[in-house]
């Protein structure tokens, strides 16, 4: 399920749900500092406090880990978490959008939003990262970001806390690495340097 390495990235999207909170832990702390390119979270976490959860993350890892506005630019070495309640979009132009549609497999944010719409706007320059979670909320994204020449990574379901969210991954849109979560960070940064 490996590929050679290919354009250089300009952002990561990370999707996760039941479980998501220990495995981003895991995945911030696990890097040996800030990426050089933007992280966007959705987690489905359940805390309508995302300040609160924001900084469980950046005291446990070390990442600058802010919640997400509208409008507001991503910008390298930070971290950007979705609002509770609110789909996270990526606008043509970079910026972030906000919106109350529906949900999206019972999820608002939902992972497919976000991973669909940065697709649209980094392409193949975009890595997309699906962890642990007990829905299939980010398999259609995962398929978009390949189907955009995009850099797909799946948690090994076999290791995830909860398998059910990788494993519709994998079933649906494949993955160009699938791998335990502690194997993830190595390899977040290999193919953001």
């Amino acid at each position: 399920m490996n590929r050679p390495a290919g354009p250089q990235p300009q952002a990561v999207v990370v999707g996760c749900s039941a479980g998501g909170l220990q495995a981003l832990h895991a995945l911030l702390g696990g890097l040996s500092g800030p990426l050089p390119v933007p992280m966007v979270v959705v987690c489905h976490s359940g805390s309508e406090d995302m300040r609160l959860f924001c900084e469980l993350l950046a005291g446990r890892s070390g990442q600058t880990v802010v919640e997400a506005e509208e409008r507001q630019q991503p910008r390298p070495g930070t971290v950007y978490v979705a609002p509770s309640g609110y789909h996270l979009l990526l606008e043509r132009d970079g910026r972030f959008a906000l919106s109350v549609d529906p949900r999206v497999s019972f999820s608002r944010p939902s992972i497919d939003v976000l991973f669909e719409s940065a697709a649209g706007v980094w392409r193949e320059h975009l890595l997309a990262v699906l962890l642990t979670g007990a829905n299939s909320d980010g398999a259609e994204g995962c398929l978009r970001v390949r189907g955009q020449g995009g850099t797909v990574i799946v948690q090994d379901p076999h290791t995830a806390q909860v398998p059910v969210m990788p494993a519709a991954a994998l079933e649906l849109a494949g993955a160009d690495h699938c791998l335990p979560l502690p194997g993830i960070p190595k390899l977040l940064e290999t193919l953001c340097s």
